[in-house]
């Protein structure tokens, strides 16, 4: 058989290699409308949690109760109805709830004299983060699973840390958590839409979920740092 011949037989792999191809497209597409779409509910959540004061008016450890119990409940019916319409209503609920709990941080930084000027570029900074990530993502061709282990690790670490310091109060500890969270959820952003594109992820509603909470812990680590270094008062 000459080469000719050999190119002109049918590939029986093209189809199934062009049908995988579309679909990671489809879920990669969906994920971003989800995403950008979750993005509502939270904004909604973090203005009503700061012109009524929701959660101002709690405890650190109250708080951080509410948080846990409201956050890891919603989080698991995300998961259980993410095959279903039921699990993107869940998500949106999830996603207003998240904007309720920050808006304690919100209402702080917006009682600086450039409070809003802050809130705006930490949601810049954010999106630029995100889409510097996102990018990489489609272009790194190394496999960056391995990675998911440190980073879970990291973040377990954050949160205990976290904890830890309601009742220690440290400034030290504070900034160096701050520091570590921005580092390690722009990672996980990196790590997230890479298997989403790699075909790792399938089910947009599980990547929805988790990108967006790596937009999350950016943001509120990156506004944190700035009401810290940038707040101006009155």
């Amino acid at each position: 058989m000459n080469d000719q011949s050999l190119q002109n037989q049918p590939n029986p792999f093209g189809g199934y290699a062009s049908s995988l191809a579309v679909d990671r497209q489809r879920v990669l597409r969906n994920t971003y409308w989800l995403l950008a779409l979750s993005l509502i509910p939270t904004v909604i959540g973090a203005w009503l949690g700061v012109q009524f004061r929701l959660f101002q008016t709690l405890s650190h450890g109250m708080s951080t109760l509410v948080f846990f119990v409201g956050a890891f409940g919603l989080m698991f019916l995300v998961e259980k109805y993410k095959n279903s319409s039921k699990g993107v209503a869940f998500l949106l609920g999830f996603t207003f709830f998240m904007g309720l709990m920050l808006s304690r941080l919100i209402a702080a930084v917006l009682g600086f004299k450039n409070g809003g000027t802050l809130v705006m570029t930490a949601f810049g900074g954010t999106a630029a983060i995100f889409l510097c990530m996102a990018s990489l993502a489609t272009v790194v061709k190394r496999d960056l699973s391995g990675l998911t282990k440190f980073l879970v690790v990291g973040a377990v670490i954050l949160m205990v840390a976290g904890i830890a310091n309601i009742f220690l109060q440290s400034s030290a500890l504070l900034l160096t958590i701050l520091v570590a969270m921005l580092g390690v959820f722009s990672a996980f952003m990196l790590v997230d839409v890479k298997r989403v594109v790699d075909g790792g992820e399938t089910n947009y509603i599980s990547a929805t979920l988790a990108i967006y909470l790596d937009i999350y812990n950016v943001f509120q680590a990156l506004l944190s740092l700035l009401g810290i270094f940038g707040g101006e008062r009155d």
